[in-house]
């Protein structure tokens, strides 16, 4: 199916948008509001990534069209995010989510520090491989899409306690693994 939408974009048909809409529109929306908490604010964070999809194919032509649509709905919602005052409109589960990474990650956007984050991204992704699925499953939850720990609960059948135990326990392996890294 992305082979489809990629084509009519390159093509600038419009239908590709209806289709990606389609196809993606729902997971990249529950992303947005998990991170700002309004429905309206992450409406418009998809709209925002259908445009930039529509701006970037081409010339862009990515491996996965849902990786693509998740990246760009995420930095439009992060965008949204240093633009307001999250916490007064309800965006808490996102940033609690980066709090709880906070100590482990090295902070910092300036542009010298690309290269790192590249290398970090890399090493993030080697680590990502090495985890039993269930964990790899809450960690990405958590922190990927930026689920509450209660619906995480929920949706994997396990106590909240158990899931936030979980989290700990892979938070200290990702920690260790950095510092093995030398990225810590």
């Amino acid at each position: 199916m992305d082979s489809q939408i990629i084509a009519l974009l390159q093509k600038r048909d419009e239908t590709a948008l209806e289709q990606l809409r389609a196809a993606y529109g729902g997971l990249c929306f529950r992303i947005a509001e998990q991170m700002l908490g309004n429905r309206q604010d992450a409406e418009e964070c998809v709209s925002d990534m259908l445009l930039a999809v529509w701006n970037s194919v081409p010339p862009q032509e990515p491996l996965s069209l849902e990786a693509y649509a998740v990246t760009l709905v995420r930095r439009a919602a992060m965008g949204k995010l240093k633009a307001q005052n999250s916490l007064k409109r309800g965006g808490r589960a996102y940033t609690e989510a980066l709090d709880e990474l906070a100590d482990i990650l090295p902070a910092g956007d300036n542009v010298e520090r690309t290269a790192e984050l590249r290398e970090l991204t890399a090493a993030l992704t080697k680590w990502l491989r090495t985890l039993e699925p269930l964990p790899q499953q809450i960690f990405m939850q958590r922190y990927y899409l930026s689920e509450p720990v209660g619906a995480i609960a929920s949706r994997t059948g396990m106590r909240v306690s158990a899931v936030k135990m979980t989290l700990h326990r892979t938070r200290k392996k990702l920690k260790a693994f950095l510092r093995e890294e030398g990225l810590l």
